[in-house]
């Protein structure tokens, strides 16, 4: 029987690398976003279902599962892509802009997680990944709301791991140290690999999902090679 794969927060980029990767290993896809729009050529190109999804909105991301289980039925494994940022010096930040930026990136990867979990405890097993950054382990200056959104992100990974890998449900919280490679990126020469490839994340994301229980990781931390911090 054919795994299936919930990406949330799903765009280009990363998300598309994993939508196509699961497909081609025999994975049923949903995909969702904010706005599906965007999704159309993707899904198309990978088979992949779509639906609607506010993560800050618990609702929203209630009512994105119940759809998940009549669509293609309980997830193997789910992915949560999704975050908001908001910059700045401290004194000049806006707290509205702070809250919703952290509603997304940390609430709303609970609001996932949570769903996701209650479904994988029923079936006995499951895989949740949460897609963090180095702001998660350090903070930068004038980014302090998204090293808040990605401080908590990581700590909720810690501790559902903690609590459910004895379930048999596998956590993963992936530390994307460096910028990801876009299509027509200028940011660096062919061949310099000075940016995170998508497709090699998405191999390491699949890596981690079939790793033997007898040794789960709950974090990994990439980095382009290039990477001197």
């Amino acid at each position: 029987m054919s795994e299936t794969a919930l990406i949330v927060g799903a765009g280009a980029g990363l998300s598309a690398s994993l939508a196509r990767l699961f497909s081609a290993n025999g994975m049923k896809v949903a995909l969702a976003a904010r706005d599906i729009d965007k999704l159309t050529e993707l899904a198309v190109e990978t088979g992949a279902l779509t639906q609607s999804c506010d993560v800050a909105d618990k609702t929203s991301v209630a009512n994105l599962f119940t759809w998940m289980d009549g669509a293609l039925g309980s997830p193997d494994i789910v992915v949560f892509n999704a975050s908001k940022r908001a910059r700045g010096p401290i004194v000049d930040l806006d707290p509205d802009e702070v809250l919703a930026a952290t509603t997304v990136t940390c609430h709303g990867a609970f609001l996932v997680a949570q769903q996701a979990a209650k479904r994988m405890l029923t079936a006995g097993h499951g895989t949740i990944l949460l897609t963090g950054a180095s702001a998660g382990v350090k903070g930068y200056p004038q980014s302090a709301p998204f090293a808040m959104g990605k401080f908590g992100l990581r700590g909720l990974a810690q501790s559902m791991a903690r609590e459910l890998h004895p379930q048999n449900v596998h956590i993963g919280h992936f530390v994307i140290d460096g910028g990801i490679r876009t299509t027509n990126d200028q940011r660096q020469e062919p061949g310099e690999d000075k940016l995170l490839d998508p497709d090699a994340i998405a191999e390491s994301y699949l890596q981690f999902h079939r790793q033997p229980r007898s040794s789960w990781a709950w974090e990994i931390e990439l980095r382009p090679w290039t990477e001197t911090f």
